[in-house]
């Protein structure tokens, strides 16, 4: 099942029941809404859908996005880093206008009902002259702000969560104008693609990424997909009665085409390498692969595991982990 952040245009809105509080005046542009470096500590898992019709378009004319997607899903690379808690920031200054908490993280993967409630836990906020800011998916509890609050651009609204219509950590930002959803990215550009759009709503630039790794290891056996998606991290040392070497990747959003390379160098000449080449695209995607131990076990020293992500030819992200074999 695909990842997805599920929010209806007005959806808090219709739930809450609320009335519109007016905001603050001036020019309209969006900070970063997550207090994270992306490409290091967050990535964009998706961006707003632009085909009209059936199939996926972003605006850089990539497959990251599903049909129909109003948003841009701001991730964290694991559970791990969500239970250590990541600021949800105003992406610019406004007035509160609307907001819920008490949703649990968790509840759509674990199979009760969002209906009604697929943003989760969020936040609205008013910027005047047409402009409104939503952000959904919040931690249970994470909630700082009240209902007619002034918040300065960046002022903390909560933490990163997974509640309402989410199966992974991220928090889903939507943009509107005159109750119009919109692309941050290529807001006035219809069908057009642009991977560094001169119309941006972003103050600083933020770079388009279609897809790429978040983590790589080396281990003694396949990795279990659920443990990998919590956070969990390959071993500094390996057992010399190890019965293999396996490298493992975990990355995101890649495309029909892709090349992955798994590879292994180590001591005594050691080499495993692997290509794969995706068939489909996939949100999330986890592969594997190695080399059973040999008669008398790994040759001690430091093993290098790299995996390596091609498209089109160029290479789009590298991972590497190094481990030692122990006598």
């Amino acid at each position: 099942m695909r990842p997805r952040s599920g929010m209806p245009g007005r959806g808090l809105f219709a739930v809450l029941g609320l009335a519109l509080v007016p905001g603050g005046a001036g020019a309209f542009g969006l900070q970063l809404p997550v207090d994270c470096t992306l490409g290091e500590t967050c990535y964009i898992q998706h961006y707003v859908d632009r085909e009209p019709g059936p199939g996926v378009r972003d605006f850089g004319c990539g497959t990251a996005s599903y049909d129909g997607h109003d948003g841009t899903d701001f991730a964290l690379p694991s559970l791990a880093a969500m239970r250590v808690g990541v600021a949800v920031l105003a992406a610019a200054p406004g007035r509160v206008l609307g907001l819920r908490d008490g949703e649990a993280d968790g509840a759509y993967l674990s199979g009760q009902s969002v209906a009604n409630k697929e943003c989760g836990n969020g936040v609205v906020i008013d910027h005047a002259d047409g402009w409104q800011t939503q952000y959904c998916h919040l931690r249970q509890g994470s909630v700082l702000v009240a209902v007619g609050q002034e918040v300065a651009a960046g002022a903390p609204l909560g933490l990163v969560g997974l509640s309402g219509l989410a199966e992974f950590p991220h928090l889903h930002l939507s943009v509107r104008h005159e109750g119009e959803e919109l692309d941050p990215f290529l807001p006035s550009a219809a069908d057009s693609c642009a991977t560094d759009p001169t119309d941006s709503l972003w103050q600083s630039p933020v770079p388009y990424v279609g897809g790429g790794l978040l983590r790589a290891g080396l281990t003694s056996a396949p990795p279990d997909y659920e443990a990998v998606k919590d956070g969990g991290e390959s071993p500094a040392t390996v057992p010399h009665e190890a019965p293999a070497l396996v490298v493992w990747a975990y990355g995101f959003d890649s495309r029909e085409g892709d090349s992955l390379t798994l590879r292994i160098t180590g001591p005594a000449g050691f080499a495993f390498d692997h290509q794969t080449v995706f068939e489909k695209p996939k949100a999330l995607f986890m592969r594997y692969g190695g080399k059973r131990a040999p008669a008398g076990g790994f040759t001690p020293g430091v093993y290098k595991a790299e995996v390596i992500l091609t498209r089109d030819g160029a290479e789009l992200s590298r991972q590497t982990h190094m481990a030692e074999i122990l006598p």
